[in-house]
């Protein structure tokens, strides 16, 4: 009964901000770093097809 106590405390207080959950954040900003250039680059060229061909 202790531990399982214990072990209930420990999961409604898992609303802490750990380290595996700081190294998750950075994998998921890096990835998205990576790619934002070459996002913005389509986003920009699509944009400027797009006014061209309204164009005509």
């Amino acid at each position: 009964m202790i531990k399982r106590s214990r072990k209930e405390k420990r999961k409604n207080n898992s609303e802490r901000y750990t380290i595996g959950d700081f190294f998750v954040d950075m994998l998921f900003w890096f990835f998205e770093l990576l790619w934002l250039p070459f996002r913005l680059l389509f986003v920009g060229v699509s944009y400027v097809v797009r006014s061209i061909l309204n164009l005509f």
